[in-house]
């Protein structure tokens, strides 16, 4: 019987959820779940420079907030725990001292000082480590160690021939020995390396498939050269292609902020769904066997496959972000679209309950991002400074002249209407324009500009007048015939 699918998410905890680590986490979710596998979730603070204090609940938020949930994980436990790295020193220190013993790895001495200086001189080691420590007598070992002198534990590699792995979506890579360091495996500090916690926990914890960007392709050898020195068995490696950012000059280069908002976080806060920034990021570097574009985290696990991943670099395009973000918001139901628009709403009319349902009806079909909200309303909160040439529309018929005659016939009717609905505004103003002998539009054209003060709104009259409320309607109606001199 096959192995069960084992897949993880193993964010550092800095604060602040890239799009890259997110689709990480979304494919490591997704191979698991189409194959009937776990997903687990792993927080690596062994990088304690980097740790930011709450980073962590930011984690486990987003991943909430786009529906991703762990099988495993520090809040949920799991046979495998604990799932901190600073919670399992004791575990990499007896593997690192285990590789000591076999000849496999080995204290190294080297001050700072030292190793900054052959950073410095390059020589032909070219900075890197020169292995000064590999080959130390014995009775050095011990009597440094008795010392008290720090040390850091390196792993010994190969330094002729070459290492090839495997990869899902790059095939075969072969990395020459030679260049890879004696790299270390546990630090002064007692806390491992990210590489060394990796492969321990990876291996203890069952983990299967490993997915990660293609940047940390060069890395891999390392790992499976870890793998073979304990004689573990090595996992599947998935490395997903780079998210490229669009420059101005139509060339791309890797996603940076420079290009638009990275992280989660400040995508969300610009207006974009979850469910739609999930539904996005599955496309960055995964292509469906049908060209479909729109799909539910439930969608996206049923037709989901490796085979569809690609090695090409995917273009993170704020366009077209924002278009299926409109396509999200026009097909909810009108009382989900208010439910979502309501802090929107409420800047605009913090105070006061209006018709949310007229609202919905005019934006729901021209909202691309509800934080645009406020800004399209900014005529209901105040009036604005609007030129009187604005009443002039050759398509409507309207000059200044009648704009005011249009004005005085609908401010009386408007005023004693007996509800103010947005049914009986329609009503009487539609009753009204036979009565005065002219089009719709010339009629509607000079209520619609003295009621909003602009040339484009979201909505016509009818639906203007009803938001605003009798009183504000009429007070703005009036203020129109005041600037047509009337």
């Amino acid at each position: 019987m096959p192995e069960k699918v084992r897949t993880r998410f193993a964010p550092s905890p800095t604060g602040f959820m890239h799009v890259g680590n997110l689709r990480t986490a979304l494919f490591e979710y997704l191979i698991a779940k189409s194959n009937g596998g776990d997903f687990v979730l792993r927080i690596e603070d062994t990088d304690r420079e980097r740790y930011v204090e709450g980073a962590v609940d930011v984690i486990y938020h987003t991943l909430e907030q786009v529906g991703i949930k762990h099988d495993e994980g520090p809040d949920i436990g799991g046979e495998y725990g604990p799932y901190v790295q600073s919670e399992r020193k004791e575990i990499y220190k007896k593997y690192a001292e285990q590789l000591v013993k076999e000849g496999k790895a080995y204290y190294c001495f080297c001050s700072k000082e030292r190793l900054d200086a052959l950073h410095e001189n390059k020589g032909e080691n070219g900075g890197g480590y020169d292995r000064h420590c590999r080959n130390l007598p014995k009775e050095e070992v011990e009597r440094l160690l008795a010392a008290g002198t720090p040390y850091v534990i390196r792993q010994k590699m190969p330094t002729e021939g070459s290492t090839t792995f495997n990869d899902v979506v790059y095939g075969p890579i072969t990395i020459e020995n030679k260049e890879l360091e004696d790299q270390i495996l546990l630090k002064s500090d007692g806390f491992p390396t990210y590489n060394f916690a990796n492969v321990i926990d990876d291996h203890l914890m069952k983990i299967t498939h490993v997915v990660r960007g293609c940047e940390y392709l060069t890395s891999t050898p390392k790992y499976n050269l870890l793998y073979e020195a304990f004689g573990w068995e090595v996992p599947t490696y998935i490395h997903l292609p780079l998210i490229m950012g669009k420059n101005a000059d139509g060339s791309v280069s890797k996603l940076s902020k420079r290009h638009g908002s990275t992280g989660f976080e400040d995508l969300v806060k610009e207006g974009y769904l979850p469910e739609v920034i999930v539904n996005y990021i599955a496309l960055l570097g995964w292509c469906p066997k049908d060209n479909r574009e729109i799909f539910t985290l439930d969608e996206l696990i049923q037709n989901f496959s490796i085979d569809g991943i690609s090695k090409s670099p995917a273009v993170f395009d704020y366009e077209k972000l924002q278009w299926l973000n409109g396509e999200y918001l026009r097909a909810m139901t009108p009382e989900e679209f208010t439910r979502r628009a309501m802090p929107y709403y409420k800047e605009v009319f913090p105070k006061d309950e209006r018709p949310w349902d007229v609202l919905t009806m005019i934006l729901q079909p021209r909202v691309t991002r509800l934080t645009d909200i406020p800004e399209m309303l900014g005529f209901f909160r105040e009036l604005p400074d609007y030129p009187v040439e604005l009443f002039v529309n050759k398509k409507s018929k309207t000059t200044l002249e009648n704009s005011a005659d249009m004005l005085k016939a609908a401010i009386p009717v408007l005023q004693n209407l007996p509800e103010w609905t947005l049914n009986a505004i329609h009503d009487s103003m539609m009753d009204l324009v036979p009565k005065l002998g002219v089009k719709n539009g010339t009629l509607l054209w000079p209520v619609r500009i003295a009621a909003s003060g602009q040339l484009v709104t979201p909505g016509g009259a009818f639906e203007i007048l009803c938001i605003l409320g009798r009183e504000e309607s009429l007070r703005r109606l009036n203020l129109g015939l005041k600037k047509l001199g009337a």
